[in-house]
Order: C-alpha cells, then structure tokens, then sequence
C-alpha cells in the first residue's frame, strides 16, 4: 500500500494572516511530503509495506514509527485547522466543562503546555480510557495512539510549524493557532467515538423483564452522554 500525501482541506493562502501559503508550502509541501516518502521507502518489501497508518504505528519503532507517526501527525493537524470561524458542538463543549472547567481554563492550560514543551513535539486533546478529556505533551512524533486513548485535536510545536512567521515566539503563534482550531473536525472525532462506543454495546439477549431493564438503562445511560 502506498501512502500518499493527503490534500490540505482550504486554498494555501486561507490560513493568512495567521498562517502564511509560504509556511503551508514548506510544513506541508516539504516537511509532510518528507514524511510520506520516507514511510514508503522505509516500508517497501517490510511486513508494514500493506498496513494500515495507524498500525504501523502501533508495531513499529525507529524511522519506519517516526514517519509514520509523523504522517498520521501532520494529517490530523492540517485536518483540525481552518479559515472559517467554528465552534465545539454542544456535547464537546459540555466535556470541556466537565473536565477542564471551561472553555476558557482549557484553552489556558493547553496552550500553556504547549508553550512549554521542551524542544520538538505534539499537543493534543483525547479522551482517556476513561472516557475523560486528557491534554497529551508528547515529543518528537508521539501521540494518543500510543497509549490507547483516542485524539480529538492536535497542535504542532515543531519549530517548522511557525518559524516563516513568527520565528522563535512559539506563544505567539500559538495565541494565533488556536483562532484557527476547526472544532466541526474535533466534535466529528468525539461524535465517532461515541458512535464506535454504541456499537461495541452488547444487548441483553434474554427475552426476561430483567433484560429489558438493563437494554433500557443502557440505552438511557449512552443518550444522556
């Protein structure tokens, strides 16, 4: 299977000002692109060679993990960003509180792990075994995969990421970034989630009243989350 580098979702200028079509020409037509034909070369007559992205993840280490951790990566970063003005939807706004406090208190502590990151890396925000939203610092080409837990969103701290335009002012590009955050992408990963969770539901299959309590309550429990 060759991997192909995917097409940004918006014209390379969409992002300006806060992102340049110069940074977009470099970050994705360069870096990513670098990271998609090192994969293939790297997995070429391997027993990655026909995996899927994610898996390769999960079974490789050395350069084969590093880039394709970094295309997984830079997908999903290139995915969670737009030019058009969103919001998180109702139920992922209702976890943000949950969880974090507010949308407010998320967004200091994310940005604020992000901002001290040491050197090259990943931020993102998952949901936990637990099913509980969890900030994630993660270096190099790391990410939630690793540790089981499912990726809503991501930010990328690599200097790559921003040095055209803010050079080494890591804050400030993230204060911009986070203006940029396609939250219809990141309420669409929770709504999977949820739908891949109702899916794995077992029902009872006893045709008792007790059966039909328990299907009841379970169908009750998943509607109210």
């Amino acid at each position: 299977m060759e991997h192909k580098l995917m097409e940004l979702p918006f014209d390379k200028d969409a992002l300006e000002p806060i992102l340049s079509a110069e940074t977009l020409e470099y970050h994705h037509g360069k870096h990513h692109q670098g990271y998609v034909n090192n994969l293939n070369a790297l997995i070429k007559g391997t027993e990655f060679e026909e995996m899927h992205l994610e898996n390769i993840i999960l079974e490789s280490e050395g350069g084969i993990f590093n880039n394709a951790a970094q295309v997984f990566n830079h997908d999903f970063y290139f995915n969670g960003i737009s030019g058009e003005e969103t919001k998180p939807s109702h139920h992922l706004l209702e976890l943000i509180k949950r969880d974090f406090g507010s949308l407010e208190a998320f967004k200091e502590t994310f940005l604020d792990t992000a901002a001290k990151l040491f050197g090259s890396g990943w931020v993102w925000l998952s949901l936990n075994d637990g099913e509980v939203l969890e900030i994630e610092a993660h270096s190099n080409a790391g990410n939630p995969l690793l540790r089981g837990h499912t990726p809503l969103m991501t930010c990328d701290v690599w200097e790559h990421a921003y040095y055209i335009d803010y050079r080494n002012a890591r804050a400030a590009y993230l204060e911009k970034w986070w203006e940029l955050i396609n939250w219809d992408f990141v309420s669409q990963n929770l709504l999977k989630f949820d739908e891949k969770r109702t899916e794995h539901i077992t029902p009872c299959n006893d045709n008792s009243e007790l059966c039909e309590y328990i299907d009841a309550l379970d169908r009750a429990d998943h509607s109210n989350t």
